[in-house]
């Protein structure tokens, strides 16, 4: 049972990188969060299950591949975007806003590439319980 397992690690971790990319692209247009500041893009960083280093050192078993685990979030450190709006309400003594300088394609592809990664979990965990299902038959059979 240990493919479904590690399938259903990379459907949780790709279900929380959708939240996160669809919190970006919410936030597009927020010039004020509770620090004061615009809004920063977050990034979701992701990685295998247990200490990467025991897997390559380790020939046993026992430290087979356990899937795929949320690691942190961390806002990408970007330049905030400047526009020309004197009667905006957050606008400084110059009369610009400070916008997130959030790419809008590029969360739009990432989401795509996310997506996809999340059907191919899926996908597999599908494959895995046919095959089990499939080796649970042929052991009923005389």
């Amino acid at each position: 049972m240990q493919a479904m397992e590690i399938s259903r690690s990379g459907l949780d971790v790709e279900w929380q990188r959708l939240e996160i990319i669809a919190q970006n692209l919410a936030n597009m247009s927020t010039t004020r969060t509770m620090t004061g500041e615009p809004y920063r893009a977050m990034r979701l960083i992701s990685g295998p299950s247990g200490d990467f280093a025991s897997l390559l050192g380790e020939k046993s078993k026992k430290h087979a591949a356990q899937g795929v685990e949320v690691i942190g979030i961390e806002a990408m450190n970007t330049n905030f975007r400047r526009v020309y709006d004197p009667k905006h309400p957050h606008a400084d003594p110059d009369g610009f806003v400070s916008f997130p300088d959030i790419d809008h394609a590029g969360e739009m592809t990432l989401m795509i590439k996310t997506s996809r990664a999340y059907d191919a979990n899926l996908t597999a965990m599908s494959i895995a319980h046919q095959m089990y299902s499939r080796a649970l038959e042929l052991g009923r059979q005389p």
